[in-house]
């Protein structure tokens, strides 16, 4: 059966007219239009985007900006609680929240191709809608691909621009260090299809000074970075401009941990001070997703004595420490006396043969 094929339309260029961009937050987020704000956790992404949002409703100001008009807010939030985080921090930051709603989503979970987005953007006249992750709003489609990105991003866009509603985007960086554009959780045309993408970093080792960098603007030069702190009790200020760069900002980034570090980090963990059975630990380990050949390792890596107590082997890590005797189940009466191990660093313990199933 033939398909039918659509009317060809041909608009000349010079039908086209220029409009000027209108902004929210000139040159950071503009109007009717997506804009992501990006960065790893802890550091307030979710945090800007309710000083924007506080900004927006009571007619305030944002760094190097005019005066908002107020206008009304949705936020649609996955990861934290309305009553316990979302409404307190508002609070907190002085929003009115007579102009700030949420789509109600305990009956049918939201996604971006949802036609109530709209509905509550007409009804409410909003000038902002908040998504907050926006990898918890792709509904069925896949996140990692372009195909499901791209359909549901273009279609926000159109709503956007539309209604002349500022959208703002929060979105979780991926684990691996990578350049901003490559660096998000999910498909890279996340970064692609937003218009202005805002990256949060850590400006001092302290964790208190913070900087919000411009590393996307495809409708003005973008803008300077702003460096701002935040605290549960004294709230949220902004410190003004700073010199923080993308590369900065990336370059900063906690480096994922490889397995053999997570491996090294578990056996100090459960070892400690305190000898541990090596089934006991292989078992915890294999309940922690390490494999054997990367436990053995980190076992390696770590200089961990393998003593014999018994038929029973157990791991110790080769520090100077005194241990106690330990007692086993008061019924049988009996006790293993772990000796002394101050003096084990400086002798060279030979390690036995030890089968798969007990020891390794």
């Amino acid at each position: 059966m033939e398909q039918n094929t659509p009317e060809l339309k041909i608009i000349p260029m010079s039908e086209i007219v220029p409009e000027p961009v209108n902004w929210l937050w000139e040159p950071y987020i503009p109007s009717g239009a997506t804009t992501l704000i990006q960065g790893d956790g802890g550091l307030g992404k979710t945090t800007i985007a309710l000083v924007v949002a506080t900004a927006v409703t009571i007619g305030g100001t944002l760094p190097d900006s005019s005066i908002i008009i107020p206008a009304n807010v949705i936020i649609q939030n996955a990861e934290d609680s309305y009553c316990q985080t979302i409404r307190p921090r508002l609070d907190m930051l002085g929003a009115d929240c007579e102009k700030i709603f949420t789509i109600d989503e305990k009956e049918v979970a939201l996604s971006m191709a949802d036609c109530r987005i709209e509905q509550v953007i007409t009804e409410k006249n909003a000038k902002l809608l908040i998504i907050d992750p926006v990898q918890a709003y792709f509904g069925k489609a896949n996140m990692n691909s372009a195909g499901g990105v791209r359909p549901l991003l273009k279609h926000l866009g159109n709503v956007a621009a539309k209604h002349d509603c500022a959208v703002l985007l929060v979105g979780h960086l991926n684990k691996k260090p990578a350049k901003a554009q490559y660096a998000g959780l999910g498909s890279v045309d996340i970064f692609a299809a937003s218009r202005s993408v805002l990256t949060v970093c850590e400006l001092s080792d302290d964790g208190i000074r913070r900087g919000l960098v411009h590393i996307k603007s495809n409708l003005a030069p973008k803008g300077v970075s702003q460096a701002y702190s935040f605290d549960p009790h004294e709230g949220f200020i902004w410190l003004g401009a700073c010199d923080a760069t993308e590369s900065e900002v990336m370059g900063k980034r906690p480096k994922a941990e490889s397995q053999l570090d997570r491996a090294v980090s578990f056996l100090k963990k459960i070892l400690g001070s305190t000898p541990v059975l090596a089934t006991d630990i292989m078992e915890m380990a294999d309940a922690e997703g390490i494999s054997e050949k990367t436990l053995k390792r980190a076992k390696s890596e770590l200089g961990i004595i393998s003593r014999k107590t018994g038929e029973q082997w157990y791991w110790i890590l080769p520090i100077d420490v005194e241990y106690k005797e330990v007692s086993q189940d008061a019924q049988d009466g009996q006790e293993i006396l772990m000796d002394s191990l101050t003096s084990l660093a400086p002798l060279c313990i030979e390690e036995q043969t030890e089968t798969a199933a007990t020891q390794i």
